[in-house]
C-alpha cells in the first residue's frame, strides 16, 4: 500500500484569519441581505418575493394564494434563510403603514399600527398589487440579466426592471455589518416630477430638484417642521429630519380641553406610545391628563387625551413631545448598493441611478422586441410570396413525396429560408381566404413600422430619455397620489423648560438667613373682611431667621440676585423648588454658583429683562451706580458682574427703579442725602460707578432706599435706638455731596446698622449679635424730626448690640417693593402651624 503524503502545514497569524473571514461575512451581508440595490431599490428577499410571486402568476387581478405556499416557493428556489424571515418581510411590503405604496395585497391579518403581529402564514393569503407589476413589467424581455440560484437549479433576476422608483418612493432599512441603511418613503408625483426635471436638464441642481420634491411623505403622515434636515439629507445622504403627531385642541361638554392625536410618526408604534403616556402620567411626569383613550377604528386613528381644567395644552404637548414619540426624528442614512458596493447617496445620485437603470432596460427591450419584429417581419415576408405564388406552392407541396423534400423545393424555388419554408408548410388552409390574406399583409406593414420606429428609438438616446419621461408620468398619473406629510418651514426650537410648566402665580419666600421656597397661590385662602389674623408664620424656619422677603409672581417671571462682591445673579421663579407651606425651602446658595465669602444683599422680582427699568446699586464707600435691567439678561446661576469694586469696597443695597424717582442714601455715621435718580446716568456692567455721598474716611454707607411720600424711613443704631422719620424731612441735594444730619452718632457703638422703609400695617425685626430677634410694630412708632434722638426700641445690655433690621413679612403681606410690571395681589393665609420662633 502505497504511503500518503503529509500534509504541508502553512502557519498563518490568527489577526489576518479572522479578519479575513470577518471581511468575507461582512461584505456576504451586506451585498447579498441587508442593503438595496440602487436601480430598483430591493434587497435580495423583497427581489425574490416580487420575482416568484410573478412567476406564480399572482397579478392583482388573480385569485389569492395561502402565504405558506408562497413562502415555501421562494423558500426552496431563491432564499434559504428561514421560512419565517420570508413571511416577515412579505408581510412588511403588504403593510399599508410601513409601504408608502405597498407591493403586495394582503388578506387577513398582516399586522397593525400597534405592533400586533400578523397571522401564521397558514391562514394569510397574498398576491401582487398593480404597482408591483410594473416591478416587474418586461423582465421576460432579456431586460435584466439572471444569475443560478443557491443550488444552481434554476435562475433569479440579479435585479429587477422597475418602472417604479422604488428605493425613492418606500425607502429602506436594513442594518449590515458595520453600516445601515435608512432611507425615508416620498410621493410618487414628487418624484416623478424631479425624475423628468433630470431628464430636461441633465445639469440640474439639488436645489431645483428640491424645488420639485419637498421631501418625505410618510404613509403615517404627521408634520415635518422644518427643511433644514431635508436639505441636509438630499445634499450630503444623510440628515435629522424632525416629525410631530398630527393633532387637533377642541373642547368637551364639560368645558375641559382634549388633544386629539390624529396622525404619528413615521415607524412608531402606537400602542407602546400610549402606554408611556401612560407611565408619565402615573409617574407624575406630566401632570394635568385626567383620562387617555384610544378610539382608533377602520376609519383611522384617534388618540384622544382629556386635560384638567385650567391645564393649559400646549404645556401638556411640549411635556409628550420632549418625553414620547409623538416627536422623534428620522435620521437619514441613505446608503445603497452601486455596482455591489456600498455608497452614500444624495438626491440626484438616486434619480441619476435610476434614470440610467431605465435606459438600460428600455434599450434591452427595444433589441429584444426588434429582434422579434425583424422575425416576425421575416416569416410574414415568405408567407406572402406563398399567397402570391400559392397554385405554384400547391402543386410543389402535392408533387414532393415528404415534408422535408417539399420545403427543400420551396426554398430552391422561390428562394426562402427554412424558417420561411416551414411557415408555409405549417400555414392553415383558412389563410387562403382573401380576408385572411389582407390580414397578413396589414401585419406585415405594421411590424415594418415598429421596426422603423424600434431602430430610430436605438439610434437616438435622448428618444429613450423621453420614452423614459413618458412613462413615468403615465405611472404617476395612475398610481400618484396627494402628500399625507405636511412640511411645516418652522425649524422645531429646544424645548425650554418654561415651555413644559403651566404659567400659574407663586407665592415667593426667602428668610434673612438665604432659604427660599415657592408655593402656588391658590394655597391660600383669601379673605373678603379686613381684620383677619390668619397664620402667623408657616414655614418652619432655624432660630433667629425670618421671613425678610416675600412677593407674588408668575412661575414665568425672574428674580435677580446681586451679591456683595457686585455679581448679579437671575433665577426664573420655576426653577426654585416648590415645597409645602411648613418647610424651610431650600439654601440659595445651593441654586446659585455664589462663592463662599459672598452674600446675597438683595432680591428683586420682574417680568422680563426691560430697557425701561434700571438697577441701582450702593456700595458701602459710598459708590453708586445704575445699570439697565436688559443689560444682565445673561446672568443666570453663573453670575455676572454687575459692578465692579476696589479697594475691599461691598455691594450694600440695590432696588430697581424706573429712572425718574428720588433716592436716599443713608451712612452709619447718620448723614442722609436725598438724591434725584437722574443724576446717575446708567452705564455698563463692568464699570465703578460713580460718587453717591462723601463720605469722612471712618463713615460708609449704611442703606438706600426709594424715597415714597406713603412711607417712613426706619433709622436704627446698634444699641437699640431709633426713629421714624418721614422723607419729608430731607431736601434733594447734588450727588457727591455730604448730606444732612438724620440721627445724632456719639460714637461707635451708636452708629447706624440698619434703615428701611416702614407704613403702619408693618412689623419689624430687631437681630442682635448674640442672635435675639425681637419684632416691634410700627403702628406704635409716630414719627419725629431730623435732629431728634430717637426711642430706646430694643432693650439689650452690653456686650449685646443690634446687627441688623428688617421688614418682618408675614404670609398674609404680599410686599410693597417696586417690580416691573409684577403683579402683586393680596393673599391671607389658611390656617396651619405657626412658626417655632416666633416672637
Amino acid at each position: 500500500m502505497a504511503e500518503q503524503p503529509e500534509g504541508r502545514v502553512i502557519p498563518v497569524a490568527i489577526e489576518d484569519e479572522v479578519k479575513q473571514s470577518y471581511m468575507t461575512y461582512a461584505m456576504s451581508v451586506i451585498v447579498s441581505r441587508a442593503l438595496p440595490d440602487v436601480r430598483d431599490g430591493l434587497k435580495p428577499v423583497h427581489r425574490r418575493i416580487l420575482y416568484s410571486m410573478g412567476d406564480m402568476g399572482l397579478w392583482h387581478n388573480k385569485p389569492f394564494k395561502k402565504s405558506a405556499r408562497i413562502v415555501g416557493d421562494i423558500l426552496g428556489k431563491y432564499h434559504p434563510h428561514g421560512d419565517q424571515s420570508i413571511y416577515d418581510a412579505q408581510v412588511r411590503l403588504a403593510q399599508d403603514f410601513s409601504m408608502r405604496y405597498p407591493v403586495v395585497n394582503g388578506q387577513g391579518n398582516f399586522g397593525s399600527v400597534d405592533g400586533d403581529p400578523p397571522a401564521a402564514m397558514r391562514y394569510t393569503e397574498a398576491r401582487l398589487t398593480a404597482l408591483a407589476e410594473e416591478m416587474l413589467r418586461d423582465i421576460k424581455k432579456e431586460t435584466v440579466d439572471f444569475a443560478p440560484n443557491y443550488d444552481d437549479s434554476t435562475e433569479e433576476p440579479s435585479v429587477l426592471p422597475g418602472a417604479i422608483p422604488y428605493l425613492l418612493v418606500n425607502g429602506a432599512t436594513g442594518i449590515a455589518v458595520g453600516m445601515a441603511t435608512n432611507m425615508p418613503p416620498h410621493n410618487l408625483r414628487e418624484i416623478v416630477a424631479a425624475i423628468c426635471a433630470y431628464i430636461d436638464n441633465n445639469d440640474v441642481s439639488i436645489e431645483e430638484l428640491m424645488q420639485h420634491v419637498k421631501g418625505p411623505d410618510f404613509p403615517t403622515g404627521g408634520i415635518i417642521y422644518g427643511t433644514s434636515g431635508i436639505r441636509q439629507a438630499y445634499l450630503t445622504g444623510k440628515g435629522q429630519i424632525p416629525v410631530r403627531a398630527r393633532f387637533t385642541i377642541d373642547e368637551t361638554k364639560s368645558g375641559r380641553d382634549r388633544i386629539i392625536i390624529s396622525e404619528i410618526p413615521y415607524q412608531v408604534n402606537k400602542a407602546n406610545l400610549i402606554i408611556r403616556i401612560a407611565d408619565l402620567v402615573r409617574d407624575k411626569r406630566v401632570e394635568g391628563i385626567t383620562d387617555l383613550r384610544d378610539e382608533s377604528d377602520r376609519d383611522g386613528m384617534r388618540i384622544v387625551i382629556i386635560l384638567k381644567k385650567g391645564t393649559s395644552p400646549k404645556i401638556i404637548l411640549n411635556h409628550l413631545f420632549t418625553h414620547t414619540q409623538l416627536q422623534s426624528n428620522f435620521n437619514v442614512n441613505a446608503l445603497a448598493l452601486v455596482d455591489r458596493k456600498p455608497q452614500v447617496l444624495n438626491l440626484k445620485d438616486m434619480i441619476v441611478a435610476f434614470v440610467k437603470h431605465r435606459q438600460e432596460v428600455i434599450e434591452r427591450r427595444t433589441r429584444f422586441d426588434l429582434r422579434k419584429a425583424e422575425e416576425r417581419e421575416h416569416i410574414l415576408i415568405g408567407l406572402k410570396i406563398a399567397l402570391d405564388n400559392i397554385d405554384e406552392v400547391i402543386r410543389i407541396i402535392k408533387e414532393s413525396s415528404t415534408v422535408p423534400i417539399a420545403k427543400e423545393n420551396l426554398m430552391q424555388t422561390f428562394e426562402l429560408s427554412d424558417v420561411q419554408a416551414q411557415a408555409i408548410l405549417d400555414m392553415r388552409l383558412q389563410k387562403l381566404t382573401s380576408l385572411e390574406t389582407k390580414k397578413i399583409i396589414e401585419e406585415l406593414e405594421e411590424i415594418r413600422k415598429l421596426i422603423a420606429y424600434l431602430r430610430d428609438l436605438l439610434a437616438h438616446p435622448h428618444k429613450i430619455l423621453e420614452l423614459i419621461k413618458e412613462e413615468s408620468q403615465a405611472l404617476a398619473e395612475k398610481f400618484g397620489d396627494d402628500r399625507r406629510t405636511e412640511i411645516v418651514h418652522d425649524e422645531i426650537k429646544e424645548i425650554n423648560i418654561e415651555d413644559l410648566i403651566q404659567k400659574q402665580e407663586m407665592v415667593v419666600i426667602m428668610t434673612r438667613r438665604g432659604y427660599i421656597k415657592r408655593i402656588p397661590s391658590n394655597s391660600y385662602r383669601t379673605y373678603k373682611t379686613t381684620g383677619v389674623k390668619g397664620a402667623s408664620s408657616s414655614s418652619n424656619m432655624i432660630e433667629d431667621d425670618v421671613i425678610n422677603q416675600l412677593f407674588i409672581a408668575s412661575t414665568h417671571d425672574y428674580i435677580l440676585f446681586l451679591s456683595s462682591e457686585g455679581n448679579a445673579y437671575y433665577l426664573k421663579v420655576l426653577e426654585i423648588p416648590e415645597a409645602s407651606r411648613s418647610s424651610r425651602g431650600t439654601h440659595v446658595k445651593a441654586l446659585l454658583q455664589v462663592s463662599a465669602d459672598e452674600d446675597i444683599q438683595a432680591v428683586m422680582p420682574f417680568t422680563e429683562f426691560s430697557t425701561d427699568w434700571f438697577v441701582f446699586m450702593a456700595t458701602a464707600r459710598g459708590m453708586v451706580k445704575k445699570v439697565v435691567l436688559h443689560d444682565l439678561r445673561n446672568a443666570k446661576t453663573r453670575g455676572i458682574r454687575a459692578i465692579t469694586m476696589k479697594d475691599g469696597d461691598k455691594l450694600r443695597n440695590a432696588m430697581l427703579t424706573s429712572g425718574e424717582q428720588e433716592l436716599m442714601l443713608i451712612t452709619r455715621q447718620g448723614k442722609g442725602l436725598r438724591i434725584d435718580e437722574q443724576s446717575v446716568r446708567p452705564s455698563g456692567r463692568t464699570s465703578q460707578g460713580v460718587r453717591g455721598i462723601n463720605l469722612r474716611a471712618s463713615d460708609e454707607l449704611s442703606g438706600s432706599l426709594v424715597v415714597d411720600d406713603q412711607r417712613d424711613m426706619l433709622i436704627v443704631n446698634a444699641t437699640g435706638k431709633g426713629k421714624r422719620i418721614r422723607f419729608s424731612e430731607f431736601n434733594p441735594h447734588g450727588r457727591g455731596t455730604g448730606g444732612q444730619r438724620c440721627m445724632p452718632v456719639a460714637d461707635t457703638e451708636q452708629e447706624v446698622v440698619g434703615v428701611i422703609s416702614v407704613e403702619d400695617q408693618d412689623e419689624v425685626v430687631f437681630i442682635t449679635h448674640q442672635g435675639k430677634t425681637v419684632k416691634l410694630a410700627i403702628q406704635n412708632l409716630r414719627p419725629m424730626g431730623a435732629a431728634a434722638q430717637g426711642y430706646k426700641l430694643v432693650d439689650i445690655t452690653a456686650p449685646d448690640m443690634v446687627v441688623a433690621v428688617d421688614r418682618s413679612v408675614n404670609e398674609d403681606d404680599s410686599g410693597s417693593d417696586p417690580a416691573p410690571e409684577a403683579a402683586e395681589p393680596q393673599v391671607q393665609p389658611e390656617e396651619g402651624p405657626a412658626s417655632e420662633t416666633e416672637s
